[in-house]
């Protein structure tokens, strides 16, 4: 500390420089990093849908439609609706949150779509097979996923009328952001535990299964990143 001509006191503080381009490079190797970490995201969200879909072969029986639309509904459209709004990478090249909100609906209601065509093909199967329904863990996690999916989804409808519910968008944002969490996380579950039935088990030997239930956690790690980040994190702040 230093006193300068009239008296006054100031403080002598040097600056660094290699401090500051030390921060900036800590900075783009985070940011690098999340950016690799979402294109991962996606190619093993299309991934595993693409081999879920060959082990299964479809059309070979009405069980063998069941995997390739569950895994097209929960692995590739609901990563896909979610990480559309990740500002590290998506594949789509929507600039204006008005055309990926758009854009989100449509592949939502597929997801929902696809999941139910999915369980329906469940219900007829077991139908022929006479074999008992929600008889597995799997059963019971696949129905309470898709419940879990249609009440996001009227809650996602709450978002077009928030005068009607006397909330505030970002609340009613906030809200949908986290219910949105809890289904993902509930339909990645559902989704591991299937790689549990005799079905995969005998589809996939080996070593090669332990990676699989491994696997759906990345797109879980990179979405619950995305949500916490973007929604719940900033709501603590800001209160």
């Amino acid at each position: 500390m230093l006193s300068d001509s009239r008296g006054e006191m100031r403080v002598d503080v040097e600056y660094s420089p290699v401090g500051e381009g030390l921060g900036m490079s800590e900075f783009w190797l985070h940011v690098w990093m999340r950016r690799v970490a979402v294109i991962a995201a996606h190619v093993i969200a299309f991934g595993l849908t693409v081999l879920i879909s060959l082990l299964s072969r479809p059309g070979t029986s009405l069980f063998s439609w069941h995997p390739v639309c569950m895994s097209s509904a929960y692995l590739l459209c609901l990563t896909e609706g979610i990480l559309l709004f990740s500002p590290e990478g998506t594949p789509f090249c929507f600039k204006a949150r008005k055309g990926k909100v758009r854009l989100h609906w449509f592949i939502q209601a597929l997801a929902l779509l696809a999941a139910a065509t999915g369980m329906g093909f469940m219900v007829a199967s077991k139908n022929v097979s006479e074999r008992p329904h929600l008889a597995t863990w799997h059963s019971l996690l696949g129905v309470g996923t898709l419940a879990a999916n249609v009440l996001q989804a009227a809650c996602g409808i709450c978002l077009l009328f928030p005068k009607l519910l006397k909330l505030s968008p970002p609340r009613l944002k906030l809200y949908h952001a986290t219910c949105g969490l809890v289904v993902y996380l509930l339909a990645i579950v559902t989704v591991v535990s299937a790689m549990f039935s005799d079905w995969f088990q005998a589809a996939v030997k080996g070593v090669m299964w332990y990676a699989f239930p491994l696997l759906p956690m990345f797109p879980a790690l990179v979405v619950m990143n995305q949500i916490t980040n973007a929604y719940l994190l900033r709501k603590k702040i800001t209160t």
